[in-house]
């Protein structure tokens, strides 16, 4: 159980750091402000899918990164490290969410080509492509899984067939 509890809780302050680094790199979709309310500024912008790709890129890379981690540092405890990976993964996918749409540090706002005296301003950082959410923990668990399925296959006595050496 306690295996379990350092990953989930280790993937979750990551999961803080990446939502802020989230916030730092993607730029913010222009809106401009009107009676209705904020309306997007330039409908052809690029910064929708920017952040849904920076957001897939930090939480797939870190994925990664924690899938060999716990791989290499969990040999013990392999099924609870597997299972906090998975449950750990999705906390942290949707911690990075809120702390990346939370938090506006260095927020870059993408330029709209806006009629004089119309006031632009950043929207805020959301994820156009929910599909990119599973990133973290599909790719954790897929990684820990291929390291297990190749270190199994070198250790397994099938390999040598026969008893040859």
């Amino acid at each position: 159980m306690r295996a379990f509890a350092v990953t989930v809780l280790t993937l979750a302050a990551l999961a803080v750091l990446a939502g802020l680094l989230w916030s730092h790199l993607s730029p913010r979709a222009p809106y401009q402000v009107t009676a209705d309310g904020p309306m997007l500024a330039d409908p052809s912008t690029q910064a929708l899918i920017s952040a849904d790709g920076w957001y897939a890129v930090i939480t797939g890379g870190l994925g990664l990164a924690c899938g060999a981690l716990a791989w290499f540092l969990g040999r013990r405890h392999q099924l609870a490290v597997l299972l906090g990976l998975g449950a750990g993964g999705v906390l942290a996918a949707f911690l990075t969410l809120w702390v990346g749409s939370t938090f506006t540090f260095g927020v870059v706002v993408v330029e709209a080509a806006a009629a004089p005296g119309v006031k632009i301003v950043p929207g805020s950082l959301t994820l156009t492509a929910t599909g990119v959410i599973v990133a973290w923990p599909l790719v954790a668990v897929a990684f820990f899984g291929l390291m297990e399925g190749m270190h199994g296959y070198r250790e397994s006595p099938l390999r040598k067939p026969y008893g040859l050496d």
